[in-house]
């Protein structure tokens, strides 16, 4: 029995924050945004007391609208996010009370920008294991709450938004094939939120020093990205004996289009095989996989072989084999 992927669902907010918007908050300008990262707006989640199940509440209820069932047939939600709604309980916990899966156990779970493919594998050992048969994952990130938007070296990179997919059994052989994860946790020196863990609680100190925003070692990130999302799918083909014609589609975390490219590059695929949102959404984190596969979901087709690929902070990194499901209707 393998975990097929049956539907899939996104939100995004209505607020586009664009490069000729960001160009009069810090001392950047278009080109450099497109030329460096692909990035020409973002989304971002306005509103007082709006957290990320603000957003992964619309996912999730169109998700169980596109199957046709219930939200008490939900038997568990794993949200994955490095800004949940508060540190507990879970978000999951919340979008489950929210829609009314009153059946549901969930958590959370944070491996940065790798994040949603941590859960894909672990709903995917619940379904296989037998004891579960809806299994909800959600990627969602308010990256916004967590942005120096006087830092133009990590604001213009990130936005905010949720997708949603449901995995359930199937007999066919369809589903998650196969899976690589890695982690390095040498790499939190590079890519961090300094302050608000338990190691260094928040105190008026941390807070005016801004070590409650993201710190990006730019270079390094780029350079240990760019090698590990493209060997891990190079990997990812070699263990299962296949090539780059054998895929469909790569699904790549939208970061940075020059390690989409490099990734692409390295399996041997064409950029028209590669799905990329970056321009619109730019770094959504947790979500930019799931995002990909609710905008492409129609030009997916029952068979097709696609990889998803990511690469996070901490440093977090892997890669999945899927053997897509079924038709999308209309």
């Amino acid at each position: 029995m393998t975990a097929a992927i049956t539907a899939v669902a996104g939100y995004v907010p209505e607020y586009r924050l664009t490069n000729a918007e960001l160009e009069t908050m810090v001392d950047t300008n278009d080109e450099w945004i497109k030329s460096r990262t692909g990035i020409e707006e973002r989304r971002i989640l306005k509103g007082e007391n709006q957290g990320i199940s603000a957003m992964a509440i619309p996912a999730v209820k169109l998700l169980l609208e596109k199957r046709g069932i219930g939200a008490e047939e939900i038997d568990c939600m794993i949200t994955c996010t490095v800004t949940p709604d508060m540190l507990f309980p879970a978000t999951s916990n919340i979008i489950c009370d929210k829609i009314g899966a009153v059946n549901a156990f969930g958590f959370d779970l944070a491996a940065a920008c790798s994040g949603f493919l941590y859960g894909v594998t672990t709903g995917t050992a619940f379904i296989e294991s037998g004891r579960y048969k809806k299994v909800v994952v959600v990627g969602a990130d308010k990256m916004s709450a967590i942005v120096d938007f006087t830092d133009r070296k990590t604001c213009v990179l990130f936005g905010d938004g949720a997708g949603a997919i449901l995995l359930e059994p199937n007999t066919e052989g369809y589903g998650i094939q196969d899976s690589l994860l890695h982690s390095d946790g040498s790499g939190a020196q590079y890519l961090r939120m300094p302050a608000g863990g338990s190691a260094k609680p928040a105190t008026l100190e941390t807070v005016n020093a801004k070590e409650h925003y993201i710190y990006q070692e730019g270079k390094t990130v780029f350079k240990f990205a760019v090698t590990r999302m493209a060997d891990v799918c190079y990997e990812l083909l070699q263990k299962n004996h296949l090539t780059g014609d054998d895929i469909a589609w790569l699904v790549p975390h939208q970061a940075n289009l020059r390690i989409i490219d490099a990734a692409a590059d390295r399996m041997g695929l064409s950029r028209d095989k590669v799905m990329i949102n970056i321009q619109r959404y730019g770094n959504t984190t947790s979500a930019t996989i799931p995002l990909c596969l609710w905008e492409w979901e129609k030009k997916l087709r029952k068979g097709d072989l696609i990889v998803l690929t990511a690469f996070g902070g901490g440093f977090t990194w892997g890669a999945t084999l899927v053997k897509w499901a079924y038709d999308t209707k209309g």
